[in-house]
C-alpha cells in the first residue's frame, strides 16, 4: 500500500469540505494502524478519514458504518457498529492492550481487544454497550473486534438476558462457542498453570478442553454433563480445543450418548514430511506452536525455554485416495518404538541431532500399511488411533484372482 497516495486521497476529501488537514499527521496515523495494529489497509483509510472528519467538524466524508450489525454476521475486514453485552474479561497479554474479553448479542459472540493508545473507556463485565466504528480483523482464525482511537463506546441502559445458542461439537469453529457436553476423560495436567484438562463429548463428537488456574475457577466432574457458555474455541496443530476460563459452566441433570464422528482410512504411508520426528513447541501458555530450528515462535519470537514433542506428518495412500495425516506423540511412540525421552537423549548426543530422530521414525513407518481413524479437519486426518495392517496371504490371493477375472 502506498501511504502517500492514501494520504493525498484523504487530504483531498477533507479539503473539499473546507478543512485543512495535516498530511504528516494523516500518514503517521495510517502507518500506526497498519504497521503496529495490523489493521486492514482499507479499514485504516476509513478510520483515519472518520477521525479527522470529526476533528475538523465536517460531515459527508467517508463511511462510519453506523448500521447496526448482528455479531454472528461479522467477518474479518469489515468496519462495524454493534450492540452487545460483555460476558467475559481476560487479562491483557501486552502493555499495548488495555482490555480484552468477549462481547455477545442474541446472535453470537466474539473476542474484542482495546488498544491502550485508543484511550477508550473501560467496559464492565455484565453491562451492555454500543460500539461504533470498530475494525474487525482475524485472530487465531476467527473474527476479532479491534477498538481503536476512532471507535465510540456508549454504555446502554439495558439488562436483557442472553440465551446463548448451543453448538454441536462437530460444528464448532475457531472463535467463541457454547456447548452442552459430557466430561468423558479427565487427563493428568502437563503444566504448572493448568487446573484441569480432558475430553468433552456430545452426540456429534468429542473435543479437548482446558481450564487454567484462576480465582473462582472450579474443575469439572468426570461423567457429569454441563452447559458451557462462551468458551474460547482455539485451533492448535489442526485440532480444536475449548478453553473454559472465559466460560460459565452449569451442571445439567440429563445424560448424553457421546458420538464418535471419526473417519477410518486404510493404506500405506507413502511419504513422511519434513517437520516430523522430534520438534520444539512454544511454552507460552495457550500457544503450543511449533518452533523453528532457531527456537523462533511466529507469535512470541525466541523461546529458549521450549519443550520437546513428537509427531508424524505423512501421506496415507489406499490406491484410490491419498490423505494427509497428522499423528501426535502417543501414536508416534507406539508406531516408531521410541519414547520422547529416548528421542531427546539421542538428539542431544548424536551428531545429526534432531535429524537422526526424523530418519529413525521415517524408516520405521515408511511404506508400511496402517488403519488410521480420527477426525478430518482442514483437509487433514487428525489421527486418534493407528493400527498396523497384518499381511493376509489369502486376502491378497483373492484380490489377484478377482483382478485376473476382470481382465479376462
Amino acid at each position: 500500500m502506498n501511504l502517500s497516495e492514501v494520504t493525498e486521497r484523504i487530504s483531498q476529501k477533507l479539503e473539499a469540505k473546507g478543512a485543512q488537514p495535516d498530511r504528516q499527521k494523516i500518514e503517521s496515523r495510517l502507518h500506526r494502524l497498519i504497521e503496529e495494529f495490523g489493521v486492514n489497509a482499507a479499514e485504516a483509510e476509513r478510520t483515519v478519514t472518520a477521525d479527522l472528519a470529526r476533528e475538523h467538524n465536517v460531515t459527508g466524508v467517508g463511511n462510519t458504518s453506523t448500521e447496526l450489525r448482528p455479531i454472528s454476521e461479522i467477518v474479518p475486514g469489515e468496519w462495524v457498529t454493534i450492540e452487545g453485552k460483555i460476558v467475559a474479561l481476560t487479562p491483557p497479554v501486552s502493555p499495548s492492550i488495555a482490555q480484552t474479553g468477549i462481547i455477545a448479542d442474541s446472535s453470537g459472540a466474539m473476542r474484542f481487544v482495546t488498544w491502550t493508545r485508543a484511550n477508550a473507556p473501560a467496559m464492565e463485565y455484565g453491562h451492555w454497550y454500543r460500539i461504533e466504528s470498530a475494525v474487525v480483523d482475524e485472530y487465531k482464525g476467527a473474527p476479532n473486534l479491534k477498538i481503536h482511537s476512532g471507535t465510540t463506546i456508549s454504555q446502554m441502559e439495558r439488562d436483557a438476558p442472553l440465551l446463548p445458542s448451543i453448538t454441536p461439537i462437530a460444528e464448532l469453529k475457531p472463535g467463541v462457542g457454547s456447548v452442552r457436553a459430557k466430561v468423558i476423560q479427565d487427563w493428568e495436567v502437563t503444566h504448572d498453570r493448568m487446573l484441569q484438562t480432558g475430553l468433552l463429548g456430545d452426540e456429534t463428537g468429542t473435543i479437548k478442553f482446558v481450564i487454567w488456574k484462576e480465582e473462582n475457577k472450579d474443575k469439572l466432574d468426570l461423567d457429569a454433563v454441563y452447559n458451557i457458555f462462551y468458551a474460547t474455541v482455539d485451533e492448535y496443530n489442526g485440532r480444536l480445543s475449548l478453553a473454559l476460563n472465559t466460560a460459565m459452566y452449569i451442571t445439567d441433570e440429563g445424560d448424553i450418548e457421546v458420538g464418535r464422528s471419526e473417519t477410518e482410512a486404510r493404506g500405506a504411508l507413502v511419504h513422511v514430511a519434513p517437520g516430523s520426528g522430534l520438534i520444539k513447541r512454544c511454552p507460552v501458555e495457550g500457544c503450543n506452536r511449533t518452533l523453528s530450528r532457531q527456537n523462533y515462535c511466529p507469535v512470541h519470537e525466541i523461546q529458549p525455554e521450549f519443550r520437546y514433542d513428537l509427531r508424524i506428518k505423512a501421506v496415507l495412500d489406499d490406491g484410490v485416495r491419498a490423505r494427509n495425516v497428522l499423528m501426535q506423540r502417543d501414536i508416534v511412540e507406539t508406531l516408531a518404538g521410541i519414547t520422547l525421552e529416548e528421542a531427546i537423549q539421542i538428539a542431544e548426543t548424536n551428531p545429526l541431532g534432531m535429524d537422526e530422530i526424523f530418519y529413525r521414525i521415517r524408516n520405521a513407518v515408511l511404506g508400511r500399511y496402517y488403519t488410521c481413524s480420527g477426525n478430518e479437519f482442514g483437509g487433514r486426518l487428525l489421527v486418534n488411533s493407528c493400527t498396523p495392517v497384518t499381511f493376509e496371504p489369502a486376502e491378497l490371493a483373492a484380490l489377484l484372482n478377482r483382478a485376473g477375472g476382470e481382465a479376462a
